[in-house]
Parts: structure tokens; C-alpha cells; sequence
């Protein structure tokens, strides 16, 4: 539940229309009132103007007059031109506080049976190096909205396709045979994604000295590069592993294995989960079937090369490749197939979810247009959740030549710097040291993920680590703080009446605040499952923090002398650390209980 202001007021507008205005007004606009005006809830006036002949401020006037003849919940109303501001009693706010404080999970939907079923790809990664911090936002935005549709009561499933095939992963692993002298992540020391990282950067640096070298023979830049030994290499080696060769498909195994067991570790470092995997290797082919649909049916066409294409340009697109003359795939054959082999995986599917950076728009517009053509009837249950790119302080990131951030050493530092801020600010006093290692990991992500999912997904972010580990200001440690501050003061409580409030007769103005933002939490988690945006949680918890801190430095809560008064705001302490927990949990944050 939630406060439905809709619910209190609508019959009794009703009446007023019917009999002072003989029309029957099919549905009222109410929204918070602004805070530099007086009141707690706003009805719009203007829309009603359609049915009502009237200047608005007058017939605001004349509503508001009757809702405080009519309901002993409104109390005063003022007219700001078409907005009529209604102030609502005390008791509404205690009725409605001591309704949500018994709701358990409160603001949450539990699936059923009959539940929709979501699908949520993120991370897709490529297994010729590690993680890296654009995949540290994809991982954090998944996992949350995979949480939030969760929360909406969908049952979700989360994978991923891992691209563990092509000439990239070639490219690492012609450089380890070369220049590798057998060395193993065991031998190393090493993750096994950051050992074959580290080769796919050694390739890079012995490529363009290839380059340049055939280039000093007189070759041109781009000969040069056709023709450098290591690519042909790399480019004859695909050719093998798409042949099925013994020999490059065990090593191509092996290397493999080494990134999959470097990716779990990082995974786990971060917090996130998968359901399901889909391998790049296992799915390439399975588009030429939908293609072969796709020419029968006429949606596709044969150019005279043979190879297949779509034409979209009445729909404001392009044509696009579909199968090369040589009938091998491309990404689009991939995505066809792999789309459609999900839903026969998970044939309740009702929908798919892509997290994928906003490079890739045009692609997804291409791929669910395709479907739709197809006659897939669950293509308009696709989504694209395009986000942007991450930079650093420092710069923009190239894979290629070792400038990337590896996700490890980002979250390593993030820990770092935590140990340092906390013990600096005192937060750690009176812990002992393993809680204090599990506190600054805790910290540590909850600054990290909090300081990209309070950005917009469509927006650009500059992450900047050390601005993210503040304990003051919108920061995932500064939630963090308030809740363990709520869960000490908790501690040394007794709560005596669980949830009969009938008693308390009036609230403080801090209290009032308290409770509307608690009010709000329900229909905020709809929207941002609605939206797929994280941000809208994390700035919720936000304004709620400042909401409960407010209340907390103004209002006395265990020093209260009334001991129904002190009994409410114990109860309203408590049900602003669950739904800052609660909250928290859709971004895949932990929050302490002490700090």
C-alpha cells in the first residue's frame, strides 16, 4: 500500500461536480505540494476546466470550501491561481502511518504463480580480458533492474551471453602461444581473465611493431596492417577453430576456462548473480534458421553475391546485413537466434531486458524490428536499457593498449580508500577487525554502485572514487551511516505498542515529512520498474535520509517524556530502516547495522 490521496478525495469531488455542476468529472490530478507553498497535497485545477466554466481560481475557491465543510482530513486549504493546496490533518497522517508500519516487505510485490516472466541480460562480456569499469555499471544497472522487476512481483531471471568466440579471443591466444612461455594463472599469480588480458595487450604492442616495420619496407599504413604476420596469425587461427580443430579448440577451452573462473571471483567481489549463461560459441548459428523463416516468407531478400539482407528503410532504417555471401553470421544472426532460443529455454517468457551501452542503440532498434517483422508476437516485449559511457578523472579507456581500469583494482582501491576515510571520520572505534574488513567492503561497493546508480542510465558519468566515499552528502556511505545510526538507536529501545497508534493526536512538522516520504516509497519502486531506472530508488533513499536526519536532529525520540510519543517515533525509526534496507537491496547494497 501506499498513501492513495486519490481514494480520500475522489468521492467526495464527485459529489460536489454532480451537484453543484451537474458533470461528472472522469478523474482528478494530484500531485505533492510545492515546498515554497503551504499544504500537503495539490489538486490541479485547470484540467477541469473542460467541464466547468469557470475562472480557476475561483472554482479552487469554491472546493476547497466544500472539502473542509465535507472532510475532517482537510483542514485549511490556499488557492495559488489554479492549484488549490490542501493541508491534511494530523490524524490522516497517523492512520496512514499506522496502516504501512504492519505491511511486512513493505512497498514490495511478492510473485505468484500467475506472475509475468522477465528475462535480464547484462555484463556480456568478452573473454579476451577482464571486467573493466564500463562493465562495473552494465553489472551494477542489470543486477538492480533485475531486483526492482523483482520487487514489482516479476519473476526474473538474469543471464548473460558471454562473446567467447571471433578474432579478438584469437588474438589472445596467438600471443600466449608466442610469447607465453606456458605460463598459467596458477604459475602467475594472476586471475585468469587479467593473464589473458595481459596477452591480448602484448599482442596489440607486437602488431604495431609489425607495422611499423613492414612499413620502413615500403608497404602503405593499411597493407601493412593487412599483411603484419601476427594478425594473419591470429585470422588463420579463427579459421582452424571454426573448423573444429583439435588442437586450437583445446587451447581455445583452456584460455577460456582460465577468464571464466577470473570473471566469478570478480562477480562475487561486486555483489551481482547470473541465473543462466548463453555462450557466443553455442548460439552464432542459430540465426540461419529465422533467417531461412525470414526468405520465405519474404521478409528477407538474396542479393546476387548470396548474401542476405532486410530492408528497413521505410521504417526511417537502413538495410541491414544479415548472412554474408559466404553464409557465415553476423552479430544480427547471432541476436535472432539467441532471442529465440531463450524463449524456447523459458517459454513463459513475457519479456527481455538488454543492458547495453548506448553505442549499440541502433542495433537493438534493428534486432526487435526484425522480430515484430518475423511476426514474433512477443517482440514488443523487448527493451534496450541503453546507458552511457563511464570516464575517469583521467581519461577515457582503451582496451588495447593496457589503459583500462580492471574492475578488481578499481573495487581494491575503493576498499582502500574506505579503510582510510572510515578510520579518519572514527567510524570504526569500537569494532573488532574482521567486522571492520567486512565494513570497509561494505562500504566501499555501497559508495561505488550508489555513485553510478543515482545518475540517469541514459546520462555520461565522471566517476570520481574519491568523491563517491564521503560520509556527508548524496552517498551511498552517508545512507549507509544513517541507517546503522537508526539500527543503535533501535538497540537501545523497547517498542510497546506495535503499530496501534489510535492514541497519538498530533505530530511534529518533521514527523509529518517523515511519513509522506515513507508514503511515496511504494509508488516510486512501480515507477521505476515502469522506467528501468535504478536512480529513481537511489534518489528516493536520499530524500528520505535527509527527511529522517531532519527529524532526528529536531525532534527528541528516547528523550521524549510522553511515552505514546516516544513509543511513535520508535516505530517510525524502525519502519525508515527497513525501507532503507529494502531499498538498498533493489540497488544490491548492503547496509550496516553498525558503523
Amino acid at each position: 500500500m501506499s498513501i492513495n490521496y486519490s481514494q480520500h478525495f475522489t468521492p467526495t469531488l464527485n459529489q460536489y461536480f454532480k451537484e453543484t455542476h451537474k458533470v461528472t468529472i472522469p478523474s482528478f490530478e494530484f500531485q505533492s505540494t510545492r515546498k515554497e507553498f503551504e499544504g500537503d497535497l495539490t489538486l490541479v485545477v485547470f484540467p477541469l476546466l473542460r467541464q466547468v466554466k469557470a475562472r480557476p481560481d475561483v472554482l479552487a475557491q469554491e472546493i476547497g470550501e466544500y472539502l473542509v465543510a465535507q472532510l475532517s482530513i482537510v483542514e485549511r486549504f490556499n488557492v495559488v491561481k489554479g492549484f488549490l493546496n490542501l493541508e491534511l490533518s494530523d490524524r490522516f497522517y497517523i492512520d496512514q502511518f499506522s496502516e504501512l508500519y504492519k505491511v511486512s516487505n513493505y512497498g514490495h510485490i511478492s510473485a505468484t504463480e500467475s506472475s509475468s516472466t522477465v528475462m535480464v541480460e547484462f555484463s556480456s562480456p568478452n573473454t579476451n580480458k577482464p571486467l573493466h569499469l564500463g562493465h562495473i555499471r552494465n553489472n551494477v544497472l542489470g543486477y538492480s533492474v533485475a531486483k526492482i522487476l523483482e520487487a514489482n512481483g516479476k519473476k526474473v531471471v538474469k543471464t548473460q551471453i558471454i562473446n567467447d568466440r571471433g578474432i579478438h579471443i584469437c588474438k589472445s591466444m596467438v600471443a600466449w602461444q608466442k610469447f607465453g612461455n606456458q605460463e598459467t594463472p596458477e604459475s602467475s599469480g594472476l586471475k585468469g581473465d587479467q593473464l589473458v588480458g595481459k596477452y591480448y595487450v602484448k599482442f596489440d604492442s607486437e602488431y604495431k611493431k609489425e607495422i611499423a616495420t613492414l612499413m620502413s619496407q615500403g608497404q602503405s599504413e593499411e597493407e601493412a596492417k593487412q599483411k603484419a604476420p601476427l594478425l594473419m596469425e591470429a585470422q588463420k587461427m579463427l579459421r582452424l577453430w571454426e573448423a573444429n580443430d583439435t588442437a586450437v579448440v583445446n587451447l581455445w577451452k583452456t584460455m577460456n576456462e582460465w577468464v571464466y573462473e577470473g570473471f566469478e571471483l570478480s562477480y562475487a567481489n561486486l555483489g551481482v548473480s547470473f541465473d543462466s549463461y548463453y555462450y557466443e560459441s553455442e548460439t552464432y548459428l542459430l540465426g540461419k534458421k529465422i533467417i531461412e523463416k525470414g526468405l520465405a516468407a519474404s521478409v528477407f531478400y538474396t542479393k546476387d553475391d548470396g548474401s542476405v539482407w532486410i530492408d528497413l528503410t521505410e521504417e526511417g532504417l537502413d538495410e541491414k546485413l544479415l548472412l554474408r555471401a559466404d553464409g557465415t553470421s553476423v552479430y544480427m544472426t547471432q541476436d535472432l537466434g539467441t532471442a529465440q532460443k531463450r524463449l524456447e529455454d523459458v517459454p513463459a517468457l513475457k519479456g527481455m531486458v538488454y543492458t547495453v551501452g548506448n553505442e549499440q542503440d541502433y542495433h537493438f532498434k534493428v534486432l526487435f524490428l526484425i522480430l515484430k517483422k518475423l511476426g514474433f508476437d512477443w517482440a514488443d516485449a523487448l527493451h534496450h536499457l541503453s546507458y552511457g559511457m563511464v570516464d575517469l578523472p583521467s581519461g577515457k579507456m582503451k582496451s588495447r593498449e593496457g589503459t583500462v581500469v580492471d574492475a578488481d583494482d578499481l573495487i581494491a582501491d575503493m576498499v582502500s580508500q574506505a579503510k582510510t576515510i572510515s578510520e579518519a571520520v572514527g567510524k570504526v572505534d569500537t569494532l573488532n577487525e574482521k567486522e571492520k574488513s567486512t565494513l570497509f567492503q561494505t562500504v566501499a561497493l555501497g559508495a561505488l554502485k550508489y555513485y553510478i546508480l543515482k545518475v540517469d542510465p541514459k546520462k555520461r558519468i565522471l566517476f570520481d572514487p574519491e568523491a563517491s566515499i564521503d560520509f556527508n552528502g548524496n552517498t551511498g556511505p552517508f545512507i549507509q551511516y544513517t541507517h546503522a545510526r537508526i539500527k543503535t538507536l533501535l538497540q537501545r529501545a523497547m517498542i510497546e505498542n506495535q503499530g496501534d497508534f489510535d492514541a497519538m493526536e498530533e505530530l511534529d512538522d518533521k514527523e509529518r515529512e517523515v511519513i509522506k516520504q515513507l508514503g511515496n516509497y511504494p509508488e516510486v519502486v512501480a515507477l521505476a520498474g515502469e522506467q528501468y531506472s535504478p536512480a529513481l530508488i537511489a534518489n528516493y533513499i536520499y530524500d528520505l535520509v535527509k527527511s529522517y536526519n531532519t527529524f532526528y536532529q529536531n525532534v527528541s525520540v528516547l528523550g521524549s517524556d510522553n511515552a505514546i510519543q516516544k513509543n511513535f517515533r520508535i516505530a517510525l525509526s524502525q519502519k525508515v530502516a527497513e525501507v532503507i534496507s529494502n531499498a538498498c537491496s533493489l540497488l544490491g547494497i548492503t547496509v550496516p547495522d553498525r558503523m
